[in-house]
């Protein structure tokens, strides 16, 4: 191949490679836009506004609308209800320290960001992200393993992973072996990390993330070739966060509501694209 025609290869991938970028972007905006119309607590008041609408012409049909918003939104809140969905979710257990022996490796899923945080000087890592770094850190310390953080950066912000293996280090004083910065979901966290791993012939992995993400996300990585074993952290059913008024609706409860909803839409997601 002569200089021109490598010239002209490189910018051809470049070309392709800013496409598959662009594309990965358009739609991840995409599915976070629908996900808001699909999902409490826009849905339920969605539908309560379209019942407004027929119940002047369609007394009946306006009606079974309003009714069915009204009780999505109370299902979305009420402790016995999002017990339930998490139930399916949620790992029955935490990892045993005796269950970690053949793994090779520590991933830890970014769940987010916390913008533009005046205190920090900008971007850092959310609360959610926090709580997986903080059982991930714990678990190293633990088992001595190497970790992978994961997590992009939609709209060319610092990328999440980045800002992870800044709070390991920094923070925690735990070194990161491995950044995957170029995921902008579940899945591609998984094949990205996949990318990384697997030439090092690490397939045994600890998978640190939220408990009722662990079923979605085992099953992308096992999906990708990985021997998983879960390391959950953060129930988020009643049971567990042991509240005093545990059986009433509440702010908590109505986050862990969206977080099953958000779950269960995810795993659907998943079926349809296998």
């Amino acid at each position: 191949m002569t200089g021109e025609e490598d010239s002209i290869a490189l910018l051809l991938c470049s070309r392709t490679n800013r496409m598959d970028s662009a594309s990965s972007l358009f739609l991840f905006w995409l599915k976070k836009s629908v996900s808001v119309l699909i999902m409490p607590p826009l849905l339920p008041f969605f539908i309560i506004f379209i019942g407004l609408i027929l119940v002047l012409r369609h007394r009946r049909g306006g009606f079974v609308l309003l009714w069915a918003g009204l009780v999505m939104g109370m299902l979305a809140i009420t402790p016995a209800s999002v017990d339930l969905a998490l139930s399916r979710l949620e790992p029955a257990a935490p990892l045993r320290l005796d269950e970690t022996g053949d793994a090779q490796a520590i991933v830890i899923l970014g769940g987010g960001r916390y913008f533009d945080a005046q205190e920090y000087g900008g971007d850092t890592v959310s609360d959610s992200t926090l709580e997986r770094l903080r059982y991930g850190a714990w678990l190293a310390r633990k088992t001595g393993l190497p970790i992978l953080v994961t997590g992009g950066a939609p709209g060319g912000r610092t990328p999440e992973a980045q800002l992870m293996k800044s709070v390991l280090e920094e923070e925690f004083q735990i070194p990161v072996q491995w950044v995957e910065d170029a995921s902008l979901d579940t899945r591609q966290n998984a094949r990205n990390s996949a990318g990384l791993l697997q030439p090092a012939d690490i397939r045994r992995i600890l998978l640190v993330t939220h408990a009722a993400h662990m079923r979605r996300a085992r099953n992308e990585f096992e999906a990708q070739g990985f021997v998983v074993t879960a390391a959950p952290t953060v129930w988020l059913s009643s049971h567990h966060r042991g509240e005093i008024f545990a059986g009433m609706p509440g702010p908590r409860t109505a986050q862990a509501g969206w977080f099953a909803w958000h779950e269960w839409l995810g795993l659907i997601a998943y079926r349809l694209s296998r």
